[in-house]
């Protein structure tokens, strides 16, 4: 949820979790925050390609997008279609193989550490290295992340990837999310949340330090604010935003580059995107039309006289 950047996917040599260089392939790196780290993996290894022991570095939970692959891990096994899920936890080791897939693979990739994990109220110890099947509690919420990395959704791509870590720690644990309750206090916290992120939208956040706000767990906020309000924090921030980028260029005074900038938005093209899928027309449609009145037309905010003239001014 920081200061909306150019998160264009940006190649770079280097292995699945960031292991040493015996075997290419390309990387992109989606988003780097303080909460966690998103990695756009896209392999290209098939039947004749010597597989390699790697390490997990991080709590890692990867999305089989596209493709297939194999994997060994702590003495086990398992075959990832599209629709799997590749578990890491820091120091395990595991051999990707591609015996029985030709075609490659594309995993969409979020990592943390324990510290990150305590910070949004997950607990590390659940999680272990593995692989589970396409599941439809967690695939629903992974293709919401695709969609977030790809910018064709108002979710924050590491709001996504909180939802996902957190209902993922809860199937493996065997018990069921437990439903958000609000209290009175929860409320006034959530108020208290919208009226920060109001009053600091133009500055660049992130979940955890929203959530830190509130005295709360980032994972916890995240639904509690939703409960209460109705959309996600970076959806009210990105929504706060943009009422500010409408004022401004309904004033017309600064160019849209300079009102990207100033309401909060890091990247003009993502501004432009994200305005126009609001408003239906781009910033400068907007400001045409909301600073070019026809002469027939009464301009905002004015007032008439009992024969429906506009007073003389």
């Amino acid at each position: 949820m920081k200061r909306e950047a150019d998160t264009t996917i940006k190649p770079v040599w280097n292995r699945r979790d960031w292991g040493s260089s015996a075997v290419k392939m390309p990387v992109g790196t989606v988003l780097e925050s303080g909460t966690l780290r998103v990695i756009d993996y896209r392999c290209s290894a098939g039947p004749h390609d010597r597989p390699f022991l790697e390490q997990h570095h991080s709590f890692s939970i990867s999305y089989v997008r596209r493709g297939s692959f194999g994997c060994v891990t702590r003495g086990r096994s398992f075959e990832l279609v599209a629709g799997s899920f590749l578990l890491g936890r820091p120091h395990d080791e595991y051999l990707c193989t591609h015996d029985q897939h030709r075609h490659g693979d594309e995993c969409l990739s979020f990592h943390f550490d324990a510290a990150q994990l305590d910070a949004l109220g997950l607990p590390a110890r659940s999680w272990q290295s593995g692989a589970l099947p396409p599941l439809a509690e967690l695939g629903v919420l992974a293709e919401r992340a695709q969609a977030a990395a790809e910018r064709r959704s108002e979710l924050d791509l590491a709001e996504a990837g909180t939802l996902l870590a957190g209902r993922f720690l809860h199937l493996v644990s065997g018990k069921p999310l437990p439903p958000v309750s609000v209290t009175a206090r929860d409320r006034r916290r959530a108020v208290r949340a919208a009226l920060w992120l109001d009053a600091h939208a133009h500055e660049p956040l992130d979940l955890a330090q929203v959530a830190r706000q509130s005295g709360v767990s980032a994972f916890h906020f995240l639904r509690l604010f939703a409960r209460v309000t109705g959309v996600t924090p970076h959806q009210y921030l990105v929504r706060a935003r943009l009422r500010r980028a409408a004022k401004l260029l309904a004033q017309g005074a600064l160019p849209v580059g300079a009102i990207a900038y100033e309401v909060g938005f890091g990247d003009l093209s993502n501004f432009v995107r994200t305005f126009h899928r609001a408003a239906g027309r781009t910033p400068r449609d907007f400001r045409r039309a909301a600073t070019r009145w026809p002469r027939h037309a009464t301009a905002p905010g004015a007032t008439f006289s009992k024969s429906g003239a506009a007073p003389p001014g």
